[in-house]
């Protein structure tokens, strides 16, 4: 291959940085590889529509595969980098990445979209046939078949992913268990009140919700799992287990190179790693807040990746484009569509409008009198409505927007006019 710009992930911010180069007028030789022996393709249908089989393959795809050839990308599948040798500290010029099959690909331009994996169990039994992680296409593709087959699920971890596998597996009329180890759902991205929303709602639907509650271990016969030991000593039945306790940055290639990594791969606001040479995009990376640049957060949404990956192939191509946008990211768990805009994660107060009980309601999180997020539950305007006057800089004052009956649209205050007062 001739030297050009070398994408390591063949994941959406992968694909988005390369169209993002090509798009900018770039006309040099792109390589994307991926370690995965499928072209990129969407990742959060997989634990929803896919799962739940009202989505197949061909529809996860991103692009044609002419589109490839037609755009000069060439795209490797089924390789995986596992070494970097950079030019050297602040320089541009040539690089080689080898590959475990012992190929070498040299590399004038480099970007990391390497992703995140799942976070594994490592408690004794967790090697047993019918233990499943929900991450990549065969995960689910895997997982799906064995729903069919299966009567008790336990799904380990009260997180987004975990809820959405519950639920379709709810849904397809098997027995099914929520364990969480904290003391309420999604405990990291919601309020209270929205914790327990979802746990009410899930009993309701016939899910069992366990929290505070820990796997201990998992025990089997003929090496396949049948009980889940839990830590309070109980144990549960279960012929399939669904593990969902988060993901792990894929920092072990940067690492390897010399780049920061705390957490993710640490990134500046133009997605430049320790080695400015070389960019970083997607839920790899530790990155300044979107809206703020306040601080360093790492974001596991499309929205980022896209966002970020467009940001890199500017950078890459020597335009310093800094992009402040505001966050977003959605849950389907059954029929019920949490929409999120913002991040809520300093707030010290929110307010509800609407009922929970009802099913549609939305939370407005607030720092002080500055708006900074809402989780909207099948309110898909109350969440337009908030991630518009976010990407403005503007505020809904708290007191008004508790009132439900009172559209939020009317409500929304200009930031010059929210900071004068």
């Amino acid at each position: 291959m001739s030297a050009g710009t070398l994408i390591v992930g063949a994941s959406q911010a992968g694909l988005q940085l390369a169209v993002s180069l090509r798009e900018l007028g770039d006309t040099s030789p792109i390589t994307l590889i991926g370690e995965e022996p499928h072209a990129p393709y969407q990742r959060p249908p997989l634990s929803k529509e896919f799962l739940s089989g009202t989505a197949g393959p061909e529809s996860l795809a991103f692009r044609t595969p002419a589109f490839y050839a037609d755009a000069g990308i060439e795209l490797l599948r089924g390789e995986r980098v596992t070494s970097l040798n950079l030019p050297g500290a602040g320089k541009a010029g040539s690089g080689v990445a080898r590959t475990a099959a012992g190929r070498d690909l040299p590399f004038q331009r480099l970007a990391l979209t390497v992703g995140a994996g799942p976070r594994r169990l490592t408690v004794p039994g967790a090697d047993l046939d019918g233990i499943c992680y929900l991450r990549d296409v065969d995960d689910a593709a895997e997982l799906g078949s064995r729903l069919a087959g299966a009567s008790r699920v336990v799904v380990v971890g009260g997180g987004f992913i975990g809820l959405e596998a519950a639920a379709v597996a709810r849904a397809r009329g098997k027995a099914v268990t929520v364990v969480e180890a904290a003391e309420r759902l999604v405990a990291r991205a919601v309020a209270p009140v929205v914790s327990r929303f979802y746990r009410q709602a899930h009993q309701r639907r016939g899910t069992t919700v366990l929290l505070s509650t820990g796997v201990s271990g998992f025990s089997g016969e003929g090496g396949r799992v049948s009980r889940v030991l839990l830590t309070d000593g109980s144990e549960l039945p279960a012929d399939l287990v669904v593990v969902g306790i988060g993901v792990v940055p894929r920092t072990e290639l940067a690492q390897r190179a010399g780049l920061e990594c705390d957490g993710g791969i640490v990134v500046d606001a133009y997605a430049r790693t320790s080695e400015p040479s070389v960019v970083a995009a997607g839920d790899c990376t530790l990155r300044p807040h979107p809206m703020t640049g306040v601080g360093r957060v790492r974001l596991e949404s499309v929205q980022n990746a896209v966002a970020q990956a467009a940001v890199a192939a500017a950078t890459l191509l020597g335009r310093l484009e800094e992009r402040k946008a505001v966050p977003w990211f959605w849950s389907d768990q059954g029929d019920l569509k949490l929409q999120i805009a913002g991040l809520s994660a300093d707030y010290d107060n929110y307010v509800v409008r609407g009922e929970p009980d009802s099913e549609r309601f939305s939370v407005l999180y607030y720092q002080g009198s500055r708006l900074l997020a809402v989780d909207a539950v099948n309110n898909p305007v109350d969440y337009m409505v908030v991630r518009k006057a976010l990407s403005r800089g503007a505020t809904i004052p708290a007191d008004k927007a508790a009132v439900s009956t009172t559209p939020l649209k009317g409500l929304v205050i200009a930031g010059a006019e929210a900071a004068q007062g």
